[in-house]
């Protein structure tokens, strides 16, 4: 672990930009999982001092307690080739781990006092401010996701600065209606990036999306398992930040079925509520659709007539990526 993780130090090093490594577990890990004896002959045998090892190896730790700690109805084996701890064994290992960087300068602890998605929001939020990156509101722990329906477009030179994608998502076929799976891609200037996505049914009132980034070659053996009742949706997505917030404009392009043909979303996380929230004013913001149906990608996408009846779907209703 300490050479791979010397290597990319020595790597970082010779960015002539900012740089930030993440390391998955840190040396101090060893000692949750080792025997006292053997983990004091490999500080004796590589001269280590563990003081050092904690206090210095590494600028921050973030310690994500264990679902087996607090949310237990979201652990699992299950995907996990190298994991094989049960419950008690788990909180056991995660509780020694823990333990094992108390005393770093830098020691965050993000427990399971939240659902997943804020848990893993207040990760990335404490690494901003160790980083002095202002966020804004958008990691904010009630930040939400709004929605509004664009009449226009705008005039684009009034844009400011701005990133512009091409968005092509394809939902796959799954074993239950209650679970949800699709594919994106997104490309700009020719270089494109994969992502799988899969909803799972909801656990304790949490829907449970687990999100990978994916091959291309990966990308097209699960587009072989495309639903057929839904249409491949195409977006010509622009990023831009407007008053410290950041926005998606989405436009939906052909080929697309009817019901989006000129549809225009603009989406932004945000803990501002009502007119609080300032939107840009070269847009031609129409109404706020945040939470409805009618606007949800699941549901656009949709074929047959499901996709007009939006009575009895809000099973469908959530983050469209």
């Amino acid at each position: 672990m300490k050479q791979i993780e010397d290597t990319f130090f020595e790597l970082a090093k010779t960015c002539d930009r900012n740089c930030l490594v993440i390391c998955d577990r840190g040396l101090m890990d060893a000692s949750a999982y080792l025997e006292k004896e053997d983990w004091a002959r490999m500080k004796t045998d590589n001269n280590w001092s563990e003081i050092d090892i904690r206090d210095n190896r590494y600028n921050q730790i973030i310690h994500m307690v264990s679902a087996a700690n607090g949310a237990e109805a979201f652990y699992t084996l299950d995907g996990h080739k190298t994991r094989h701890e049960g419950m008690e064994m788990a909180r056991t290992l995660d509780k020694i781990t823990a333990e094992a960087w108390v005393g770093h300068p830098y020691y965050d602890v993000i427990d399971n006092s939240t659902g997943f998605e804020s848990k893993v929001t207040r990760m990335i939020s404490r690494v901003c401010e160790r980083l002095g990156i202002d966020a804004g509101d958008r990691l904010s722990e009630n930040s939400v996701k709004r929605k509004f329906l664009v009449r226009a477009m705008g005039d684009m030179s009034k844009f400011p600065q701005n990133q512009d994608f091409a968005v092509q998502h394809d939902y796959l076929v799954t074993p239950s209606r209650k679970m949800q799976a699709r594919i994106r891609k997104r490309g700009q200037k020719g270089i494109w990036t994969y992502t799988h996505t899969i909803r799972r049914p909801e656990i304790d009132k949490q829907s449970v999306e687990v999100r990978m980034a994916i091959s291309k070659r990966d990308y097209e053996i699960l587009f072989a398992q495309k639903d057929e009742k839904h249409y491949s949706i195409h977006k010509h997505r622009i990023c831009f930040l407007w008053n410290n917030q950041y926005f998606h404009l989405d436009e939906y392009v052909e080929p697309c079925p009817d019901r989006c043909k000129g549809l225009i979303l603009l989406e932004t996380y945000t803990t501002l509520q009502g007119e609080d929230l300032k939107l840009p004013e070269f847009l031609e913001v129409e109404k706020e659709v945040t939470g409805n149906p009618s606007y949800s990608m699941f549901n656009l996408s949709l074929k047959d007539e499901m996709g007009r009846n939006m009575s009895d779907i809000s099973m469908y209703n959530g983050e469209d990526d």
